[in-house]
């Protein structure tokens, strides 16, 4: 089989994809290579947290995925856990949409722990290999953190509890910015 390759030799994935990043056959759906994510991203900021924010709310978390691990990739390091840790959600929320529960479980606590444990400071190293706390804003880009990570939170525990089944369409599309911009 022939992979698509950048010009540094890294794999990418031109085939179409649905809502829920699944491959799509080329013939049967030629339009949809739009609706991709360009594998060569740079996104980073605000940009990523309104773009990642819309595909959330529109029920696109695969495509969010790829947005926020865009800025993960190519924003300061500082921020990594941060998208990181979102990126992961987003995964969580494409498993839930897929029917896949311990799957959606996982990412989502795992992408919840990355975050608090950005907003706790972490720990960033000094120039001279010493580790600190760093003040971490409430809100960065205007994402409602708090807000974010309590529905990620709170889906994760009712998809354990009740099932996939219980949980509504809606509630698998949490908004990620304060004020939808």
């Amino acid at each position: 089989m022939t992979r698509d390759r950048d010009p540094a030799g890294r794999p990418r994935n031109a085939r179409p994809r649905d809502g829920l990043g699944r491959p799509l056959d080329r013939a049967a759906d030629p339009g949809s290579a739009a609706d991709r994510i360009p594998d060569d991203l740079v996104i980073t900021g605000a940009g990523a947290a309104a773009l990642a924010d819309r595909l959330l709310r529109d029920g696109r978390p695969f495509h969010a995925h790829e947005v926020l691990e865009a800025a993960w990739k190519y924003g300061p390091a500082t921020e990594r856990d941060l998208w990181q840790g979102l990126a992961q959600i987003a995964v969580g929320l494409t498993h839930a949409r897929r029917g896949n529960a311990r799957g959606a479980v996982t990412l989502l606590g795992r992408g919840v722990q990355r975050v608090r444990d950005y907003q706790n400071g972490g720990g960033v190293q000094d120039g001279d290999g010493s580790r600190r706390a760093a003040r971490r804003e409430a809100s960065p880009f205007g994402m409602n953190i708090v807000s974010f990570l309590a529905a990620a939170d709170d889906l994760a525990a009712r998809i354990e509890r009740d099932g996939l089944d219980a949980i509504p369409a809606a509630d698998l599309s949490p908004g990620l910015l304060a004020v939808r911009g």
